[in-house]
């Protein structure tokens, strides 16, 4: 294994996990959303895939979870089932990954190499769909606040859903799931490029040697 390939290889595992965990703080925090309002100056309320908050500014916060399944938006409802299957993905990604590293002492045979070089390429694709997975849900309710942010049939003194902190985790998370996912499939690509030379001086040496062995025999 070449120095450059195990380093891009060491490197997207790294990134990997932390993405995956920034998706998870994504999923699990309430600040996908925050409102304010001038009637109330001293509460916010934060909106999230799970439960509602209400934080104050003397710094209690009481989150209180959704009453029920069917009765969430359509909006929630996708977001929920989104960011759990890039989860899902990404957990999936990172266990077929990790036996494909060349730390890993496994599999060191020359067949071996090509199921660990298969195993990391699979790894990476999979990272990047959990990136996409992770992004779509976090741009999409991002949009939807946009939209009713400008929207000029509400009156400005209605307040509006604003940012929360849990976006910028997601898009974080979504983008570097995709690099990782880049990184590891990029290991494979140089280590395969660099490992072609080697084997055909290999191939050169044998044939030498073959040779060589037909010439003492006729010797």
């Amino acid at each position: 294994m070449v120095t450059c390939a195990y380093a891009l290889e060491l490197l997207g595992m790294l990134v990997y996990i932390g993405a995956w965990l920034c998706a998870l703080a994504t999923t699990i925090l309430p600040q996908w959303l925050t409102m304010s309002t001038a009637l109330l100056p001293v509460e916010s309320y934060e909106l999230g895939l799970w439960e509602t908050c209400v934080v104050q500014d003397v710094g209690g916060m009481e989150c209180r979870a959704y009453d029920s399944l069917l009765g969430l938006s359509s909006d929630l409802k996708l977001a929920r089932i989104l960011m759990c299957a890039s989860l899902a993905v990404g957990m999936l990604g990172i266990l077929v990954a990790i036996p494909g590293l060349y730390l890993v002492n496994s599999c060191r045979e020359h067949q071996g190499y090509r199921s660990k070089k298969t195993m990391t390429i699979i790894g990476g694709v999979l990272g990047m769909v959990s990136g996409v997975l992770c992004l779509i849900p976090v741009s999409y309710m991002a949009h939807i606040a946009v939209i009713h942010f400008f929207d000029d049939k509400v009156p400005d003194v209605v307040p509006r859903w604003e940012f929360g902190d849990a976006l910028f985790c997601g898009w974080v998370g979504g983008f570097l799931l995709i690099v990782a996912g880049l990184l590891l499939v990029s290991s494979c690509v140089c280590s395969q490029a660099e490992d072609e030379p080697m084997l055909q001086r290999r191939h050169h040496l044998i044939g030498a040697d073959v040779s060589f062995r037909k010439r003492s025999e006729y010797v």
